[in-house]
């Protein structure tokens, strides 16, 4: 059962001044962005990453090497097309106040699942695209590397609430009301039955609960099981408690 840490890339000048970046090329991690990008990289370095994937836009890529140096065996982001921001078409570059006079806005607010951006993709087709990618590099890094495999997704804001929204069993059209900062690690683990959400947003604290436990040949068979009744707490690998008569 391998875990992707969905990390937003760090905070932008666009992202500062209320512009809506999408797929414009050439926007970079302002200062903030960038010590929060560090801060990202400080907080995973305590994990053995299996891999670092990353959307191939500028902001994500330069979040992704800041992770990847931190580690003790530094190795070089992997991009995925998957990861890409959602393409917001003529939206694209113009300013958040200004876009919110449109009709389209109220759409995407309230009926995420049926809007689509002019001469751009629909929020239905990012979402698609995003989960597929990141459930195909969760079964890829677990066959390579075994079930407890710990991996990175370095994405954006909408994308990695798509993602989460699926984890989560949402309809697309609740996403607005998941919120992921820039710099914040989300965490999902899949399973063959469901995937769990084991944090969201968070972009402070330690990571270490998600490390691989040492190999031992008696440890059992990892579960899909909900743990009734709520579980012991962070160790995110151990097996949920299963009812007894």
């Amino acid at each position: 059962m391998a875990t992707v840490i969905l990390v937003r890339h760090g905070r932008t000048g666009a992202n500062a001044t209320g512009v809506l970046a999408g797929r414009t090329r050439g926007v970079h991690l302002d200062e903030t962005g960038a010590e929060q990008a560090h801060a990202v990289g400080a907080r995973l370095s305590v994990l053995p990453l299996a891999a670092v994937v990353t959307s191939p836009l500028e902001r994500t890529r330069e979040t992704a090497k800041a992770i990847a140096a931190a580690q003790a065996a530094p190795s070089r982001p992997r991009s995925e097309k998957g990861l890409l921001e959602c393409d917001y078409g003529t939206w694209t570059g113009r300013e958040l106040k200004t876009l919110a006079k449109e009709e389209l806005w109220r759409t995407v607010q309230a009926h995420p699942s049926a809007a689509a951006f002019p001469d751009g993709e629909s929020m239905a087709e990012m979402a698609a695209r995003a989960v597929g990618a990141v459930r195909r590099w969760d079964f890829r890094l677990e066959d390579e590397h075994g079930a407890d495999a710990v991996w990175v997704a370095v994405s954006h804001g909408d994308v990695i609430k798509a993602i989460l929204a699926d984890a989560l069993g949402m309809h697309l059209d609740a996403f607005q009301r998941l919120v992921v900062d820039p710099g914040s690690c989300s965490v999902v683990r899949y399973t063959p039955l469901r995937p769990f959400v084991l944090s969201m947003n968070t972009t402070e604290g330690d990571l270490g609960h998600l490390r691989p436990p040492r190999k031992s040949k008696r440890r059992k068979r990892a579960s899909s099981d909900a743990a009734v009744g709520g579980g012991t707490g962070a160790a995110a690998h151990a097996d949920p408690v299963r009812p007894t008569a």
